[in-house]
Parts: structure tokens; sequence; C-alpha cells
């Protein structure tokens, strides 16, 4: 048993109001530089729509990910052969159009202007040539359209979603949509990582975190690519891959990532995943229904005693193992089994988390008006055994959160609703009945573990959602200079800014 561990982060669907406060925070911290405007390493996407960057999803295209195929596991893009001439043209590579052309305005067009009788306006210019442009896209263009012609019906995952309940989707009474923040997954079998020809990128022992050491990169954007999920970026003003680092500085001082830490519906939980090494090779090599499973089974019991000693003997210590027990992830994804993985069919082992959104139900038209397609008596138990009515079809969350496995999804969603119908009759009818009781059993919980979920869920402190070891990086300065000398030492910026061929 080879016992490591791993920062996650886990987003709660249900939660997220699609305010982009976590995208600014990212924004103005990372990535509000020259060459790096295009950049959003956290995003929030409508669904059902396209992504950013436009149609991510679309793997036959772009070639992201891993391909189990005769029993072997192979990069989607190329193998090493194929890799040496994708060096000068990689095809698959998405193109500026895929994202959008950054801008400004010419504000000084708003002093300059000569009198006239008409309002100066400053137009548009691109923060690339400097030239005059017409805005046809952003990072967010589809922003709540999710019953649009253009953006929702083009989204991958509607695949193998009956043409019938595609055709309600359209339907005016019927549109619905939620929000899908997107952060680098720092998968434990990454992609980008293994497509990089000169090695420039590499995953932390300590955390796990995914990096990019600028000093090797030599602009070949094989790791954009190869990134199924696209969240490894190119800086056209320093020729070099940029992505998100899960704001590594901010863990090692005990604070939680930008993103988390600002975002106002509270949906990030932050924690520790202790996983088995050695079983990783298996869990990306199955078929596609068992990935999410196998995925599970990869992440360990922090209370179990040989875990415990193995992950000291693996170097790991008692403050580590201690927050994994702690970890409020661990309890969705491991114990709950209410987290899932983003796509886990590209076989990455995405190592960040969702809890799938609870979606309205179906409305119809009777004499004009519109009603709830449900009977008017026990709604409550009438949507536990309807999931069919809900507006957001199971095959469309199966396809984002599953890999296409509609008991899995079916399982999550009738344990949230369990839980919903059991705190709700608690607080309004104040009162639990066996059928009550019958209802969680046959969602596979029960009221204490359907209390514990709400607790988490509703009412967690900032302690609870963000669980966060020290990393003792006193103990790693101590081996070559004084900690209070580097203390006083450590500044903001670059020390050595990056350029090309460098």
């Amino acid at each position: 048993m080879n016992v490591r561990a791993h920062m996650s982060m886990l987003f709660h669907l249900d939660k997220c109001i699609g305010c982009h406060t976590c995208s600014v925070a990212c924004k103005n911290l990372w990535t509000d530089r020259k060459g790096a405007e295009y950049m959003w390493w956290n995003n929030v996407e409508t669904r059902p729509g396209s992504g950013y960057p436009t149609q991510w999803e679309d793997q036959e295209h772009f070639q992201g990910g891993w391909e189990f195929k005769d029993g072997k596991l192979r990069l989607r893009l190329h193998s090493r052969a194929t890799g040496l001439l994708k060096l000068f043209f990689n095809p698959a590579l998405p193109s500026l159009e895929d994202y959008y052309e950054p801008f400004t305005y010419r504000y000084q067009d708003l002093f300059n202007a000569p009198a006239g009788d008409d309002q100066p306006t400053a137009i548009p210019i691109s923060m690339i040539t400097g030239e005059p442009m017409e805005i046809k896209s952003g990072p967010n263009w589809d922003d709540d359209l999710g019953g649009s012609n253009i953006y929702a019906r083009n989204d991958p995952n509607l695949e193998g979603v009956p043409a019938e309940v595609r055709a309600q989707l359209d339907e005016l009474e019927r549109i619905v949509f939620n929000y899908l923040p997107r952060i680098c997954n720092h998968c434990l079998n990454p992609a980008c990582v293994a497509a990089c020809p000169s090695g420039a990128i590499y995953k932390r022992q300590e955390d796990g975190v995914v990096l990019v050491n600028e000093n090797k990169c030599r602009a070949w954007r094989m790791c954009v690519a190869a990134c199924p999920y696209k969240k490894v970026y190119y800086n056209w003003s320093t020729g070099k891959s940029e992505k998100c680092i899960l704001c590594f500085p901010r863990l090692e001082t005990g604070q939680a990532p930008a993103c988390a830490h600002s975002c106002v519906g509270r949906i990030r939980y932050m924690g520790v995943l202790l996983y088995d090494a050695d079983r990783l090779p298996e869990a990306a090599m199955v078929p596609d229904e068992q990935l999410v499973e196998a995925q599970r089974d990869a992440i360990l019991d922090p209370f179990d005693p040989e875990v415990i000693s193995a992950a000291k003997a693996s170097g790991l210590g008692e403050d580590w193992i201690r927050a994994a027990q702690l970890s409020p992830v661990y309890q969705f994804v491991k114990v709950w089994k209410l987290a899932l993985p983003l796509h886990p069919e590209y076989r990455t082992l995405a190592m960040m988390f969702y809890i799938p959104p609870l979606s309205p139900v179906v409305s119809v038209i009777e004499d004009g008006l519109f009603r709830l397609d449900l009977s008017d008596a026990n709604h409550d138990f009438e949507i536990f055994h309807r999931l069919s009515a809900a507006r957001l079809p199971m095959q469309y969350l199966a396809n984002l959160f599953t890999a296409g496995n509609q008991e899995i999804i079916r399982q999550t969603l009738v344990k949230m609703l369990a839980v919903r119908v059991y705190m709700r009759r608690k607080s309004v009818d104040g009162e639990v009945d066996e059928k009550l009781v019958r209802l969680l059993a046959d969602a596979g919980t029960t009221p204490q573990e359907a209390e514990a979920i709400y607790q988490l869920t509703t009412q967690p402190t900032l302690e609870e959602r963000f669980v966060l070891p020290p990393y003792h990086r006193e103990m790693a300065l101590e081996t070559w200079k004084d900690p209070l000398a580097h203390k006083g030492e450590a500044g903001l910026g670059y020390l050595q800014a990056p350029r090309r061929g460098e």
C-alpha cells in the first residue's frame, strides 16, 4: 500500500448562484497581466451550454485525456512517434476563436472626441494587436442562456438524451439551467504531464498539486491539447504554459484558495484525501460504467489502522492524517457517496468533485395555466419516486458526472432528495413517521446520516468547510538557510521573469 495525500476541492452545485466572484478573485490574483488576458483558471459555465473554451468536451476534435483500448491505457492525443510529428503542427490545439480575443476600450476617445451632437463612445480594441475590433464572444458569453438554440443545443452532454426530452428542454416553460464552476482538476493521472515533451509539468508529491516549471517549458503546447478539461493555457507574451496552481502559496500559509475563500454561495469545500498510488493503474483501466466506483476504491479510509500505519511509513505526519479524518471532501465522496468527478471517462482520475444539482420539476400546461407534473397530494414522496419528472434529464447528468452510468447518478439524487424530504417534514411538520424512515432506508441512508449531510451542507463553519493541514515549510527551509532570514527576504513578484526560450 503506497499511501499519499491529496488536497481536493468539492463543489456543491445546488448552492452555486452564478455570481462569478470566484472567477474575478482568481483573475485579480493570478492572471491580471499581459498574455494572460484570456486565461480564466476559474470559470463558471451555464449548463446546458457549450462551455469555455467552446465545445471543450468534444474530444473527437480536441483529443484530450486517455483511452482504454486493447487492455492498455493510451493518450488520445498521440503516441511517442506521432508526438514528434505534432511538435510543429497540432490540429487538436484550441485556437483563439475557441476562447475569445481579449479586448479593452479606447477610453481616450471619451475625452478627445470633438464637440458634437452625439455622445462620444469608447470603441473596443484588441488587447493583442491594439486594433479596433468587433466583440463576438467572451469568457461567459452564454451566461444564463439555458434554452438557447446556439449554445444549449450544442452541449455534448445531451448525447443519448431521447429526442422528445431534448424537445422539452427547448420549451419556454421547461427551460432549466445550472452553473458549473471549473478549475484545474489536479488529476491523479494527468494527461498534460504525460504529453509534455519537455517534462515541464509535474505533480507535487506532498499535496498532489499539478504545476508548470516555466524554466523548462518550451511552448510545445502539448499540455494544452492533452488536457481534456482545457485548463492549461498558453501565455502568448512570455511563450510559456500556465495553469491553476490551487493557490498553493495560500495553502502553505493555512489559507483556502482565493476562489474558495471568496465564494458567496459557500459551495466549495476543501480537504485532504488519502489514496493508494498502487491502485491507480487498475482504477483507470476499467469499463466506463465502473470508473466512478474504481476511483472511490482507490481513496482510503483515514480511520483504518492499516492505512494510518502505511501513511506514516510514507512520511505523512499525524497532522495530515488528522486533517484527512476531518476532511469534508472525504465525507461527501467516500462516506456519503454524493460527490462525483467531472467526466470520469477521460480517465485522468480528476480530484475535484461535484455534488450534482437537484433540478425543478417539469411544468405542464392545463387550461392555459402552468402546473407541476405531479398529483395534488404527497408531492415530496412522488418527486422521490419520479426522478423522470425533473427538468434536467438523468442521462444528461450521467454524461457529465458518471460516464453515462445512470444508476450511480440516480442513487446520488435519490439520497439528496431523501435528505430534503426528511428535513422538510421534520422542520415543518415537527414529526418523523415510519413512512419517512422507510423512505430514508430506501435511499440507503439513516436519520443520523441525513442530519449530518444537512448540517455540513447548510450550516458549516469556515473551519468545517476548509480543513487545511500544516505544510511545515519552515522544515524545508532549514535545509539551506535560516527560516527567519528567509521570512525577511521573501516578497512579491518574480524572482526571475519568464522569457521566451529560457
